[in-house]
């Protein structure tokens, strides 16, 4: 079931890239790798950064979180080979709408898993 999710969220990444032109990534391999490369830093980078920002989080009801988000795809995209992400606005909106498309695939992919 992970590698389905994966696959969809690589899916989910070429349209991204197809949607914004500030986003490129060479073929789907690329956005596969891009995928690991989100899930790993969401494992263990984002926990950290969100501890450390949480005064700041706080202080901006939680919105800190998207630059948090964005600055982490960009550091995706800067260790995925043949991708590309231009500057930290196409980053967070990449970010937004994969947010976005994730709720979807999670609510998709998660039907099974419901009792």
């Amino acid at each position: 079931m992970i590698l389905v999710k994966w696959i969809l969220f690589a899916l989910a990444v070429l349209f991204i890239a197809w949607m914004l032109p500030g986003i490129s990534i060479s073929g789907f391999l690329s956005a596969l790798v891009l995928v690991v490369i989100i899930a790993l830093i969401n494992a263990f980078i984002r926990p950290l950064v969100i501890f450390l920002t949480m005064p700041v989080n706080f202080l901006t009801l939680g919105l800190f979180s998207l630059v948090v988000n964005a600055l982490l795809f960009m550091l995706a995209g800067f260790l995925a080979p043949g991708v590309e992400v231009s500057n930290f606005w196409w980053a967070l909106l990449a970010s937004l709408i994969l947010s976005l498309l994730g709720m979807g695939i999670d609510a998709v992919t998660n039907k099974n898993d419901r009792i």
